[in-house]
């Protein structure tokens, strides 16, 4: 898993455009089979997004959603767009985060009518905890003067189908509030995202901001005014999603390193290997005896640091040729690396500052191994000490 990495997805360009303007520096990243990510960081941030087009529909998204996961191990993946509210409870503009999705297409058709036999996805129990907590804090939305009032956050089920629903007194449009009268808004591509969340092990989340109601009323002039601002307000919830759930396993790796180097130091001792026994120390020098000691790095400057993360990436390179490192996460890491060792030469609070989050990049992507996350977590802190 990339610890620091979300997917982030969209079935329409307004809604890419609008996750986008929230990201820093984006690279293009061609999947094997021709499929194109956009990866940046979040503004202000160490969240990485991977973020992909994946068109309308349901299979247009499952489809793209496997890509992704497999291509990126991402943290988790958000599917973030527009949708029609089936009901009152939520108003233009307005956000919903999922609990659960339908795809109420699925059913039977018999004499005496449509048979619902739904697929349901419910939400994971972390991400609907978290956003639930963002709601309640509630400083997510961008501020934009002449906006009137400010968008809410809504939670509960979607429904995803194969059409786009305008209509209240359509045959279709009743069948789904009769079965489905719990669903607060209306889309086409959350139950292919969920499914591929399912199938892969990924935990989904599916935002939405509500740019119409699906009742007759929806039309391209009221699209043009409410479809963009929808998107952005769900773009903002989503990012800020993102950036909670990366913060949240970088505090998982530092408690995990911090146990592991808890664990170390406990378990310090010299050994003698010539002589296989358990020594102490009582001399500045040790002879004729391989000594294996356990010892927090010692920066006091700059080149102190520099010096470190020289050492450190040899331990990386041993990773790679043991096979721990793949091939994937071992030039990501050099690169990381490389751009601490630089902003730490610089030696200015600035530079300081990329370093440290330089440094937390890797952390993430080095996440599984304690070991080198128990290396490196006094690097990250002298890093920050230094500016």
């Amino acid at each position: 898993m990339s610890k620091d990495l979300v997917v982030i997805l969209t079935a329409l360009n307004l809604e890419y455009q609008a996750v986008r303007r929230k990201l820093a520096g984006p690279q293009a990243h061609r999947h094997e089979r021709g499929t194109r990510f956009e990866v940046g960081t979040v503004q202000g941030t160490s969240c990485r997004v991977a973020l992909g087009l994946t068109n309308k529909g349901n299979h247009s998204a499952a489809v793209i959603a496997e890509r992704a996961i497999q291509e990126f191990s991402p943290v988790a993946v958000l599917f973030v767009g527009v949708a029609g509210a089936l009901w009152d409870t939520a108003r233009l503009g307005d956000v919903v985060m999922a609990t659960h999705v339908y795809a109420y297409h699925g059913g039977t058709s018999e004499d005496d009518g449509l048979k619902a036999r739904p697929r349901v996805w419910e939400a994971a129990h972390g991400i609907s905890q978290l956003g639930s907590h963002l709601a309640r804090v509630n400083d997510w939305a961008d501020d934009a003067p002449g906006r009137g009032r400010a968008p809410q956050v809504r939670f509960g089920a979607i429904a995803a189908g194969e059409v786009v629903q305008n209509s209240k007194i359509s045959a279709e449009a009743r069948w789904i509030r009769q079965h489905y009268n719990d669903a607060l808004a209306i889309e086409m591509e959350a139950a292919g995202v969920a499914q591929a969340g399912h199938l892969n092990g990924a935990p989904v989340a599916i935002i939405r901001g509500i740019s119409d109601r699906a009742d007759g009323t929806k039309s391209s002039a009221k699209d043009r005014n409410w479809q963009p601002r929808a998107a952005a307000n769900a773009a903002a919830f989503a990012t800020r999603l993102a950036v909670e759930l990366v913060g949240e396993q970088e505090q998982i790796a530092m408690s995990q390193a911090d146990r592991a180097h808890t664990a170390d130091r406990l378990n310090e001792h010299v050994s003698n290997t010539a002589h296989n026994s358990t020594v102490g120390i009582m001399a500045g020098s040790v002879k004729e005896s391989s000594v294996y000691l356990n010892a927090d790095p010692k920066v006091t400057s700059p080149a102190d640091l520099v010096a470190e993360l020289d050492g450190f990436r040899e331990y990386l390179k041993r990773h790679h040729a043991e096979g721990a490192l793949d091939d994937d996460t071992y030039p990501e890491a050099l690169a990381e690396l490389g751009f601490a060792r630089r902003a730490a030469r610089e030696n200015t609070p600035e530079s300081s500052k990329r370093a440290t989050m330089a440094l937390k990049r890797l952390r993430g992507l080095i996440a599984e191994f304690p070991e080198l996350v128990a290396r490196l977590t006094p690097l990250v802190v002298a890093a920050g000490d230094l500016s």
